[in-house]
């Protein structure tokens, strides 16, 4: 039993840092219907801009500083690539967020270069025994720092005022700009948010794996917690983090020694495809009805 505590909780700590990356995709969608394809490509360029200033300042102003690239790239995309965009199919929407990539990638390499880059933030990497469960206090201290995150965006999005405009731009665009709420405005709020939740993924994943290029395909690990959790769903990236996390963990201990392992990688997507025969839009997705 303590063996299966301990990896049920270390899958649901990693879950966590799933539901990260997944939560900026569902802001973006929910408020803009835009499918961000770039999520991966801003967590990666989070991190490469954090080991850019730590090596002129202290953790804090790089912290910061970070922050403020994600926030001007956060407004230069929806001032400059969406606004001409406003209105236009969705598939022209999710061009531009391809391109948009593609655009952060290339940006960040010819900014920072392409070798891979450690990022250590301090965190001393220890391994806790308690009652035979052991803890590892990177994945314990970055799964309480989201946790914070997500308590603290949804207190935001409660109890703000901008917090409701946004949702009631995620609603119904017309209806909110009938009521006086600026389009534009709440979606560049939305980008930020997204770009401050693609900077803690950035930093949780590049300290883990090392700040490279392949960090942006994080995004891909997204996928099923989007399609479990529903695409427009907050708490539903949530809970489909935790569970695709803990999922996978529990699989690979327990079903990968009876068909040779490796099941780790693709077991969220099985998991994924099971879940759209039942329910389509996810657990928290809202359904779209059509009237012909």
């Amino acid at each position: 039993m303590a063996f299966f505590l301990e990896v049920l909780i270390n899958g649901l700590l990693v879950g966590i840092m799933f539901a990260l990356v997944a939560l900026g995709f569902a802001l973006i969608y929910k408020a803009s219907d835009v499918f961000n394809f770039a999520q991966g490509a801003m967590s990666l360029l989070a991190g490469l801009a954090l080991v850019g200033f730590l090596t002129v300042m202290p953790v804090w102003l790089a912290l910061i500083c970070t922050v403020g690239v994600m926030t001007l790239l956060a407004y230069g995309t929806v001032f400059i690539i969406f606004r001409p965009l406003v209105a236009r199919p969705p598939l022209i929407l999710f061009m531009a967020a391809i391109g948009l990539a593609f655009i952060v990638e290339g940006g960040g390499q010819a900014i920072w270069g392409t070798d891979a880059k450690g990022l250590f933030l301090g965190i001393p990497e220890i391994t806790w025994d308690v009652k035979g469960i052991f803890f590892n206090s990177f994945d314990l201290f970055f799964g309480i720092i989201a946790a914070l995150l997500v308590a603290g965006l949804i207190l935001f999005f409660q109890k703000t005022r901008t917090g409701r405009a946004l949702r009631a731009v995620a609603d119904d665009h017309e209806a909110a700009l009938s009521v006086g709420i600026p389009l534009l405005r709440a979606w560049a709020v939305t980008w930020v948010i997204a770009g401050i939740v693609a900077t803690v993924a950035g930093i949780a994943w590049g300290s883990r794996l090392g700040v490279q290029f392949s960090l942006s395909l994080i995004a891909y690990k997204a996928l099923p917690v989007l399609i479990l959790g529903g695409i427009d769903s907050i708490p539903g990236a949530i809970l489909a983090g935790l569970i695709v996390g803990a999922g996978e963990n529990l699989a690979e201990v327990y079903i990968g020694p009876y068909v040779g392992g490796g099941i780790q990688t693709f077991f969220p997507y099985l998991l994924a495809l099971l879940f759209l025969w039942f329910r389509p839009y996810g657990m928290f997705g809202k359904e779209i009805i059509e009237r012909v």
